[in-house]
């Protein structure tokens, strides 16, 4: 009897068992891959989370100092309100009243100021000795106040040195118009040294009476010409120490005094306007 042979079947089963090692054993997937651009916005976003975590940190500690700073500030407070309170309980118990200290610096300054006249950047001033009112300027910059002075001419009288000259006006100035041409003599009190661009001048200084407003007052007045300048007058340091104050911000505080031959006080007003206009040129 003939054995039997397996050799069909093999190559069925050979065939199946790698079919099914196949399905056993799967490959591995491929790692997924950034592009250099998908790279570059992930790097920026970690950095933006990075500086965010680290903001949030940078205010917390800024928050917590804060706080440290104010609690120390209270508690200094209410040591001083405990040691405020400690003395308040300590009069009660003497029955001691609280003094009230006059600020007498205050009342020192008040007086001081109440006993001196405002006046403003430019003002009307009259020369009772000359008969005429002017326009003047305040300058608390000069020293010696100045009026303006022409043919000014020196002589000697009783032995003592004495000036004659007329007043150095323009056609504009307002003045009394009798005394334009007119010639004023006074004694020399003194001379003055005055240092200019194109070397140093001597100036005659004479005192004549002065108003303005309520000041009435003996002024010195360095004579030079001042025609090419705005102001016939001007008032220096001299005459505002210890007497007056300026309101540069104020024109013509005080009314314009009147004399024989000149205009009411009530038609300087348009003159203050011309002058106005002036300085605004």
């Amino acid at each position: 009897m003939r054995p039997r042979t397996l050799s069909a079947p093999i190559p069925w089963l050979l065939s199946t068992l790698l079919i099914s090692g196949c399905a056993l054993t799967p490959e591995p997937e491929p790692e997924p891959t950034l592009s250099p651009t998908a790279f570059e916005a992930r790097i920026g976003q970690l950095e933006e989370q990075i500086a965010q975590s680290c903001d949030r940190s940078d205010g917390q500690a800024a928050s917590d100092q804060r706080q440290a700073e104010l609690l120390a500030e209270l508690r200094d407070a209410g040591v001083t309100l405990r040691h405020l309170r400690g003395d308040i309980e300590r009069l009660e118990q003497r029955g001691d009243e609280p003094q009230v200290i006059p600020a007498e610096c205050n009342n020192e300054l008040s007086e001081t100021l109440s006993s001196k006249s405002m006046v403003g950047r430019s003002e009307w001033i009259g020369l009772p000795d000359v008969g005429t009112y002017l326009r003047a300027r305040v300058d608390s910059g000069a020293n010696t106040s100045s009026l303006s002075a022409t043919d000014i001419t020196r002589f000697e009288r009783d032995g003592e040195d004495w000036v004659r000259f007329k007043l150095g006006l323009n056609e504009d100035d307002v003045v009394v118009d009798s005394v334009r041409d007119e010639w004023i003599e006074r004694p020399v009190e003194r001379r003055v040294r005055v240092m200019q661009a194109a070397g140093s001048t001597s100036r005659p200084v004479v005192s004549l009476l002065m108003t303005l407003g309520p000041i009435r007052e003996t002024v010195e007045f360095t004579l030079n010409d001042r025609t090419h300048l705005n102001y016939p007058v001007l008032l220096g340091r001299r005459f505002l120490m210890d007497i007056a104050l300026i309101d540069v911000a104020e024109n013509y505080i005080h009314p314009r005094p009147e004399f024989p031959g000149g205009r009411p006080a009530s038609e300087a007003a348009e003159d203050e306007i011309n002058d106005r206009d002036e300085e605004e040129g």
